[in-house]
């Protein structure tokens, strides 16, 4: 069971360094679409590749902050029956979800995005627009970058639920405990 902790804790650190790391993406998403703005209404001018780097940077961030998300229990959920669960019947529902539905849709985004980042690569593709930027393939790579962080936060919460269904709570991280009542 401490190896089961113990993997939480590097999973969850993992996570929180790369949600941290990804979410400055959001300054400069903020600084490059201020400039292309301030170029197009006062200066009468833009460059195409300005407007590709803002919402690549849009893409890439939100993709690779994914992880750290769901680590902070941030993604859509029906709290009617979840908040005012008891802690046992939140990790339940934590392993079965993790099972039955987070998984299989990993599964099925690996499946279906492989074959289009791998054919991206092969071209070295580059934006569509006439003067973008190259390097979309890198962009297209985000989706298994999405599927990574969150396949191996979804890991943690089944590892978290099994400490909890073993009674061995107190081996929870703490930044990673089930809030009592909320």
């Amino acid at each position: 069971m401490q190896l089961l902790s113990l993997l939480v804790r590097l999973i969850c650190r993992i996570n929180i360094i790369l949600g941290h790391f990804f979410s400055w993406f959001s300054l400069g998403i903020v600084l490059v679409c201020f400039t292309v703005v301030v170029l197009r209404y006062f200066f009468s001018t833009g460059f195409v590749w300005m407007q590709d780097l803002y919402v690549w940077l849009n893409g890439m961030m939100f993709m690779g902050i994914a992880g750290f998300t769901l680590f902070q229990n941030g993604h859509v959920r029906v709290d009617v029956f979840y908040r005012p669960a008891s802690i046992r019947r939140k990790a339940w529902v934590d392993l079965i979800g993790c099972i039955l539905f987070v998984a299989p849709f990993l599964y099925i985004l690996t499946t279906y995005s492989l074959p289009y980042v791998q054919r991206s690569w092969r071209f070295m593709e580059g934006s569509a627009n006439f003067g973008g930027m190259p390097g979309l393939y890198v962009v297209k790579s985000f989706l298994l970058v999405f599927v990574v962080v969150i396949a191996l936060q979804a890991v943690a919460m089944v590892m978290r639920s099994i400490l909890i269904l073993t009674k061995n709570e107190e081996l929870v991280p703490e930044n990673y405990r089930y809030k009592v009542g909320g």
